[in-house]
């Protein structure tokens, strides 16, 4: 099994637009990112995200991208405060190639939460991570440019 971990692209300020959508550079992220990722062949069986704007537009875009077959929805325990220990039990259970689209500190806490690496989570980019005799090993991982 594989989890495509994805940290939601460049949203505009609080002060521009309290829902926070994803800025034109944002846009450009998430579509460059997401073009990477399908060279490596990544095709989840579901795309998970917070629900918050910035991760919804980001989570839309890869998923056009990578599988437009795929489930589309918002999760919960992805928000940005969330427990990653709880969403690593949820992950634990899981037997489909999964996306999941959300925010600093749950992302980067749940990279270690999983890997036991305290190694930095790219900021909008994403880590792909996968579950070999009930280890999670990164795979590889796309940063912006």
């Amino acid at each position: 099994m594989v989890i495509i971990l994805v940290h939601h692209a460049d949203a505009v300020t609080g002060i521009v637009d309290a829902t926070r959508p994803l800025s034109e550079l944002g846009r450009q992220q998430a579509a460059s990112v997401s073009s990477r990722i399908v060279t490596r062949g990544v095709k989840p069986a579901a795309v998970w995200h917070s629900g918050k704007l910035r991760a919804r537009e980001t989570a839309e875009i890869y998923w056009h991208a990578v599988n437009p077959a795929a489930t589309f929805a918002a999760q919960r325990g992805l928000q940005p405060d969330d427990d990653p220990e709880n969403l690593a039990d949820v992950l634990g259970v899981e037997t489909d190639d999964l996306m999941v689209v959300s925010h600093y500190p749950l992302l980067p806490g749940l990279l270690k939460e999983l890997t036991g690496a305290d190694t930095a989570f790219p900021q909008h980019g994403a880590v792909a991570l996968e579950r070999v005799d009930g280890k999670w090993i990164e795979r590889w991982r796309e940063a912006t440019t």
